[in-house]
C-alpha cells in the first residue's frame, strides 16, 4: 500500500521541524515589547498576527510545492499562479484577514521566459480576481542547487481587532460546513506523482485519465481561491460582517483531520456528510492501494475549506451564488478527536477515527 512516507515525505519529522521553527520564532516575540507590531501568540494558527493598534497585520507564506514538477513535465505553467495565491490568501482568511499583497520568490536551475512568463501571468490574473497586489518579488538562478523550479510567496493582510477570528467561541454542537475543492490544490503531490510514475512510467502525465483529459491535465487543475468569496460574508477591512463565523480551517497538508483539529479548541469533530472525493482521488487510491485513512491525512478528498458556524443557510446561499459548492458536513463534539464517515475507495461508509 502506497503511503506519503513511501513517496519521500516524512510527516512526523515535518511536524517536529515545524515545532522547532515556531519555537524559535516565538523567542523573537519579546523583542517587539512596547513597540508597534507586537506579535500575537497563535499556537496552531494558519497565519501570524502583529498588533498595529486598531488592526492586526497578518503575515504568512507557502508555495506550490511539487505540483510545479507536473507543470514542468507538461510545459504548462499558466495555472500555477492560482495555486500560489490560494495557499497564502486562504490561510490568511482563516483569521478573517483580507489579503492586501503578496511577494513571491522563484528559485530555478535555469532562468526561462517560457516558464516564468506564464507563471507570473497566471499570478497576475489570480491577484486581479482577488483584489491583491504584487509589490515585488525575486528570481534566483541556482544551477548547482536546483533541478527545476520552486515557487513560494509571502502574503500581507489586514483585519480589524474586533473581526479577528480566534476559534475561542467554538462549542460542541456547532455546525461544520465544507466548501468543495476542484482537485488536489497544492498538497500531497509527492504521493500523486509517486503512484502515477509507478503505474505508468516517466510519461505518466500524457496517459489518458478520461475521454477529455490526460492525467497531467487532471491533477494540474488550479485551486479555487476562497478568500474573496468568504470576504463577501466576513467583510473587507472596514466593512460590516454579514455572518457570524467562529472558525475556518484551510484544508492543506494534513488533510481534513489535521486541519480541522487546529481550530477546535480542544473539542472534537464528527463528519458524517462529506463530499465524495474527486474521481482522480479515488482512481489514485485504487492504483496505489492507498488506504482511506492515509488518503484523508494526505489529500483534501474534495474539501478545500471548512467553516464552523451556525448560520449555514446564509453561507450556503452566498457560496452557491458564487459557484462554490457548499454543504453542512458535520458538527463539533465534546469528545476529542475527529471521526469521519469515509467516502473513500476501500472503506466507504465506515467510520474512520483520527486522534
Amino acid at each position: 500500500m502506497a503511503t506519503y512516507k513511501e513517496s519521500g515525505v516524512n510527516i512526523s519529522m515535518g511536524d517536529r521541524c515545524s515545532a522547532l521553527a515556531y519555537g524559535a520564532a516565538k523567542k523573537t516575540f519579546p523583542s517587539r515589547k512596547g513597540l508597534i507590531g507586537k506579535p500575537v501568540v497563535m499556537d496552531g494558527g494558519f497565519s501570524g498576527a502583529l498588533d498595529f493598534g486598531k488592526f492586526y497585520l497578518i503575515q504568512n507564506c507557502d508555495g506550490v510545492g511539487s505540483k510545479i514538477a507536473v507543470a514542468e513535465a507538461m510545459k504548462k505553467y499558466d495555472t500555477l499562479g492560482f495555486d500560489l495565491l490560494a495557499m497564502v490568501a486562504d490561510d490568511a482568511i482563516c483569521v478573517g484577514a483580507e489579503t492586501v499583497s503578496i511577494t513571491n520568490t522563484i528559485d530555478t536551475n535555469k532562468v526561462s521566459a517560457d516558464a516564468i512568463g506564464p507563471m507570473m501571468d497566471g499570478l497576475r490574473k489570480a491577484c486581479i480576481q482577488q483584489k491583491v497586489v504584487i509589490p515585488g518579488g525575486e528570481i534566483a538562478e541556482m544551477p548547482d542547487l536546483m533541478k527545476g523550479n520552486s515557487w513560494n510567496a509571502a502574503a500581507v493582510g489586514i483585519v480589524g481587532k474586533t473581526r479577528f477570528i480566534t476559534g475561542r467561541s467554538v462549542r460542541p454542537g456547532d455546525k461544520i460546513i465544507a466548501l468543495r475543492s476542484r482537485g488536489f490544490r497544492s498538497n500531497g503531490f509527492s504521493l500523486v506523482r509517486y503512484i502515477l510514475r509507478k503505474n505508468f512510467g516517466t510519461k505518466w502525465f500524457a496517459k489518458k485519465f478520461d475521454a477529455r483529459k490526460s492525467w497531467g491535465e487532471a491533477v494540474l487543475a488550479p485551486s479555487i481561491i476562497y478568500s474573496a468569496a468568504l470576504l463577501e460574508l466576513l467583510g473587507r477591512y472596514g466593512e460590516k460582517r454579514k455572518v457570524a463565523i467562529k472558525a475556518l480551517a484551510h484544508v492543506t497538508g494534513g488533510g481534513i483531520p489535521g486541519n480541522i483539529t487546529r481550530v477546535l479548541g480542544g473539542y472534537g469533530a464528527e463528519l458524517n456528510n462529506l463530499f465524495p472525493p474527486h474521481k482522480m482521488m479515488l482512481d489514485l487510491q485504487g492504483l496505489g492501494k492507498v488506504a482511506d485513512i492515509e488518503a484523508y491525512k494526505t489529500w483534501n478528498m474534495g474539501v478545500g475549506m471548512l467553516i464552523i458556524s451556525n448560520e449555514s443557510a446564509k453561507i450556503e446561499k452566498s457560496m452557491t451564488a458564487l459557484g462554490i459548492k457548499t454543504q453542512v458536513v458535520g458538527r463539533v463534539t465534546k469528545e476529542k478527536g475527529v471521526r469521519l464517515v469515509s467516502r473513500g475507495k476501500f472503506q466507504c461508509g465506515k467510520v474512520l477515527q483520527f486522534s
